[in-house]
C-alpha cells in the first residue's frame, strides 16, 4: 500500500496544482468533515485525483488561499460522489465547479440498488471499499496512515466509477436527465438560515408548553453559543434528549438542575452554571415562543382525508402515477418527482388541472424540465380522475 503525505505548506501546495494543470480528464473531488466532533462543517482534508496527475490530499487549514488551484481545476468537469455533501465546504476555502458528475445521483438514476461509495464501486468495478473511518474525527492531526489511505481510495477509482456510469447513462437514454439533475444540484440555492434553529432539537414538535419551550430555546442558545466558541459538535456538549429533559421538568433551582438524572453529557456539569442560568432565563422571560410555528407547507398528508378530501384523492391518485414512471424508468420515485412538489400542486392545484396547467405549476417550483415532461401530463390524468371519483361518491350516496 503506497504511503500518502498530507499536503501541508504552500510550496507543496503549488507543486499539487503544477501536477493536476498537467494531468488530463476529469477531476475526483471529495472532503472529510469532523461532522459530530467540531461545530463547523469545514473541510478538514480535501482529496483530489487526476488521470496523468496523481492523488492529493490537502490539508486546507494549512492552506491560505486556493485561487490557483480553482483556476486550474473550474474549467474540468468534477466527479463527486454525493455533491451536495461537500459543496458548502468546498466553497467556503473557494473551490467551486463549473461543471459536476455526481457519482451517487447517477447511480440513484440508472436505479442501482444501492448507491453508496462502497456498493457503487463494487458493482461496478468488482473492487471492495473499506468505509471503516467514514464517520472519524478528521481534525485530529496527524491523521493516521490508515486514515489517509482510505481517503485517498475515495477520489483514486471515482474517475473509473464515472466512466463505467456515463456507458450506462447513454446505454438507457439518461445521459440528458442526468445532467438536468447535474446542474440542479450544483446550482441549487443554500437554505437561508432558520428564524428559530432552536426548534430543530430532536423531539421538541412534542412539547406544548410555552414555558418548557423558552426554557429549551435559552438551553439550546446556551450550548450553541458554546459550542461554536469551542468549535465542538454541540451534541458531544449536551445532547438533544437532555435539554428536552431540563426543559420538561422545568427545575426551580441550581441544585434541582444537578440532580436530574436524565440531563447528561460531558459538559452537562461541569458548566452547570451555564446552563442553570439558561434555565433562569427561560423561567423568567416574558418573550414566550408560539406552540405552532407558521409554515407555508401543505399539512402533513395524513391529516388531508379530514381536513381536505379533494386534494386527498388528488395526491393519492397522482402518487400512484408517479410510481408507476418510477416503474418504467427503473429510478427512486423522489428523483422522478420530489415529494414536496407533488404535495404541493395537489394541496393547490392550478385553477384547471391541465397538463400544461401542470408542468407550469411544476417548472415554479423547481422540477427539472425532464422531470416536467414525464410526470405533467400523469398528474393532469390523475387529477381529473380524482375530481370524478369523488362526484361519482357523492351522486352514490344520493
Amino acid at each position: 500500500m503506497d504511503e500518502f503525505r498530507v499536503i501541508a505548506s504552500p510550496a507543496e501546495f503549488d507543486e499539487a496544482v503544477r501536477r493536476l494543470a498537467g494531468g488530463e480528464g476529469p477531476v475526483a473531488v471529495d472532503a472529510e468533515r469532523a461532522s459530530g466532533f467540531r461545530y463547523s462543517q469545514r473541510a478538514y482534508l480535501i482529496q483530489l485525483f487526476r488521470r496523468g496527475a496523481g492523488t492529493f490530499l490537502i490539508d486546507p487549514p494549512e492552506i491560505p488561499d486556493f485561487s490557483e488551484l480553482q483556476a486550474v481545476l473550474r474549467p474540468e468537469e468534477w466527479v463527486l460522489h454525493a455533491a451536495s455533501q461537500d459543496l458548502a465546504c468546498l466553497r467556503e476555502v473557494g473551490l467551486d465547479p463549473e461543471r459536476i458528475f455526481d457519482t451517487e445521483l447517477a447511480a440513484r438514476l440508472l436505479g442501482m440498488p444501492r448507491v453508496g461509495l462502497a456498493s457503487v464501486v463494487e458493482e461496478l468495478l468488482g473492487i471492495r471499499l473499506a468505509k471503516e473511518h467514514s464517520a472519524s474525527d478528521w481534525s485530529t492531526r496527524p491523521l493516521p496512515q490508515s486514515w489517509l489511505q482510505y481517503a485517498a481510495l475515495d477520489v483514486e477509482l471515482l474517475v473509473d466509477v464515472r466512466d463505467r456510469l456515463v456507458e450506462r447513462l447513454d446505454e438507457t437514454d439518461k445521459a440528458e436527465l442526468a445532467r438536468q439533475e447535474f446542474e440542479a444540484v450544483l446550482h441549487r440555492e443554500a437554505k437561508p438560515p432558520a428564524a428559530e434553529p432552536w426548534r430543530r432539537l430532536s423531539g421538541i414538535h412534542g412539547m406544548r408548553g410555552q414555558r418548557n419551550l423558552a426554557v429549551a430555546r435559552e438551553l439550546w442558545l446556551a450550548r450553541d453559543a458554546r459550542a461554536a466558541e469551542l468549535d465542538i459538535a454541540p451534541g458531544r456538549m449536551v445532547p438533544d434528549a437532555a435539554i428536552l429533559a431540563v426543559a420538561k421538568a422545568l427545575p426551580q433551582s441550581r441544585r434541582a438542575l444537578a440532580d436530574l438524572r436524565e440531563f447528561t453529557g460531558r459538559a452537562s456539569r461541569t458548566e452547570l452554571d451555564r446552563w442553570w442560568a439558561a434555565v433562569e432565563r427561560g423561567l423568567a422571560t416574558t418573550d414566550l415562543p408560539a406552540v405552532r410555528v407558521p409554515s407555508d407547507a401543505p399539512p402533513p398528508p395524513r391529516a388531508w382525508a379530514m381536513r381536505n378530501p379533494e386534494a386527498d384523492a388528488r395526491l393519492r391518485l397522482a402518487k400512484q402515477a408517479v410510481a408507476e414512471i418510477a416503474d418504467r424508468l427503473e429510478m427512486p420515485v423522489e428523483n422522478v418527482l420530489t415529494p414536496d412538489h407533488l404535495r404541493r400542486v395537489a394541496w393547490w392545484p392550478p385553477a384547471e388541472a391541465t397538463a400544461d396547467a401542470i408542468a407550469a405549476a411544476l417548472a415554479h417550483l423547481g422540477a427539472r424540465p425532464w422531470q416536467v415532461e414525464a410526470t405533467s401530463q400523469r398528474i393532469a390524468e390523475a387529477f381529473v380522475d380524482a375530481a370524478q371519483s369523488l362526484e361519482d361518491a357523492v351522486h352514490g350516496a344520493s
